[in-house]
């Protein structure tokens, strides 16, 4: 039989249902994995008893003849931004070791409720703030793939969700909730040969989710292929009068609506991002996504998304001043880490607790946006940011006279080695190139693996599509992945 680790979702959940195993073997396969694999450093938190309490529920409820819930029997792991009640959250920093949630995030709680269960929190950037999940104050992730050409250095798994993309490449879970801020879903997909998919910003409730730069944060997916991400996100979507950026509208049925069909649609290819000094291993690659969406049915057309240059900048001033004002809360009152030194007065206390708590990373980006929302430098910087924010959302408003959808590449490598760019922040930076756009007009984006370089690592392509249309962002992605025929995976040399 085939190792049960080796399923997806839409695998575990129909055999489930179906009765080939049960959900309790698939859970103790999958923790085993998570046991196995502790050099990875992907999961902070192990929850057995959660994924063996899910599958033990969905077991009898198969027994008694009821009707199963829509992810009875598939364990899961979940990144540490999501408050779990009764499960340590820390974000991926000291300042919140020891914090345990009284309440569970919104998100969370629809996947238990859709009858998920949790293996485990997962490693992550401290505040959801990297590209390659080195700023973790618990250690790096490393991840599963090695490079083919005879370098043996342990890689970046991409960031921030770089647990999430570590564990389901590594087989350590089916599937992973990540974020996105910035391209923190697609860019550790691509890295790591996965899926994943950034919703239209409001699908996901934020309620619960520790914030980094709230007007930008999102929930996603994270899964082997396109049909799995479009199971998970319909559960965890949904309208949250909790939190008021929530979208108040019903959730699509996105896998039952998948297609890879693109007859009649038009996909418009960028050409700004086609970057200076692009590796020909992307451009190329780039190229064979296009033939394959005309393959697929799609027209092709070239697009111009002019202000994209200044995307990057405006992001790094944006995201920055949103972590300054979100973070102020962590001061040693209240919850988490609390410095006091003998003596000393209540100043002396919160700037003790943040200067230990938080990492070089988080720092830096707390003093950026302090210093963008400063008398005198606000209106130089911050709202010169928010209209070039304004642009760009209306350049994707122009574009979807022309076009459907788009199609670019997802990051302009594939996966660095620890330690190669953490020195260097703009080069770092960097890696959100191609992501970042579409964030900040709040637009759904996908990653799906299109195929390996040169070294053997893979490469991702990124589908953009217009607001609320996730729909057509699965369906191209499934297009692209019918054609790609992407099945490499990680060694399992750890």
């Amino acid at each position: 039989m085939t190792d049960l680790t080796d399923l997806g979702v839409a695998a575990i959940r129909d055999g489930v249902r179906a009765g080939t195993f049960s959900a309790r073997e698939v859970a103790e396969g999958f923790i085993a994995n998570v046991s196995k694999a502790k050099a990875l450093n992907a999961f902070l938190v192990e929850t057995p008893d959660h994924a063996l309490a899910a599958a033990d529920a969905a077991d009898t409820a198969r027994a008694a003849g009821e009707t199963l819930k829509p992810l009875a029997g598939v364990p899961i792991g979940m990144k540490d931004l999501f408050c779990t009640k009764g499960v340590p959250t820390t974000a991926a920093s000291l300042i919140l070791e020891g914090f345990v949630p009284p309440y569970e995030s919104t998100v969370s709680a629809n996947l238990w409720d859709a009858g998920a269960g949790m293996l485990g929190k997962l490693n992550m950037d401290q505040f959801a703030m990297g590209s390659s999940n080195e700023t973790s104050a618990f250690g790096n992730v490393i991840s599963p793939w090695r490079r083919s050409d005879g370098g043996n250095a342990p890689l970046a798994p991409g960031g921030s969700s770089g647990g999430s993309s570590t564990a389901v490449a590594a087989r350590l879970c089916p599937a992973a909730t990540g974020t996105d801020t910035g391209g923190s879903i697609r860019q550790p997909a691509a890295f790591t040969g996965i899926s994943g998919i950034k919703p239209t910003y409001g699908r996901c409730s934020r309620w619960g989710t520790i914030a980094f730069a709230s007007s930008l944060d999102q929930a996603g997916p994270m899964a082997h292929d396109v049909r799995d991400c479009a199971i998970l996100l319909e559960a965890m979507s949904g309208f949250d009068p909790k939190d008021a950026t929530s979208l108040d509208l019903p959730v699509p049925a996105w896998e039952a609506g998948l297609s890879g069909d693109l007859k009649g649609k038009r996909i418009g290819i960028p050409k700004e991002y086609r970057v200076d000094n692009m590796p020909a291993e992307i451009d190329a690659l780039w190229q064979q996504g296009i033939d394959w969406l005309k393959d697929a049915g799609a027209e092709i057309v070239e697009v111009s998304l002019p202000h994209t240059k200044y995307a990057l900048p405006a992001y790094y001033i944006i995201a920055p001043a949103e972590a300054s004002s979100n973070l102020a809360r962590y001061d040693g009152v209240r919850y988490g880490l609390r410095d006091l030194p003998e003596g000393a007065g209540l100043q002396d206390m919160y700037a003790a607790t943040r200067a230990d708590g938080f990492g070089d990373e988080v720092k830096r980006r707390i003093m950026i946006g302090t210093y963008v929302l400063s008398a005198g430098f606000y209106d130089a910087y911050f709202t010169q940011a928010s209209k070039v924010r304004t642009l760009i959302a209306r350049d994707f408003e122009l574009a979807w006279a022309k076009c459907d959808l788009l199609l670019t590449p997802t990051a302009p490598s594939s996966a660095f080695a620890l330690g190669e760019k953490s020195a260097d922040p703009i080069a770092m930076y960097l890696n959100d190139v191609f992501t970042v756009p579409s964030s900040l007009a709040g637009l759904p984006a996908m990653s799906v693996p299109g195929g390996l370089d040169g070294a053997g690592l893979p490469l991702g392509l990124q589908i953009i599509g217009k607001p609320l249309d996730e729909q057509g962002v699965l369906n191209a992605g499934l297009a692209l992945e019918q054609r790609a025929g992407f099945t490499a995976r990680a060694e399992a040399w750890w």
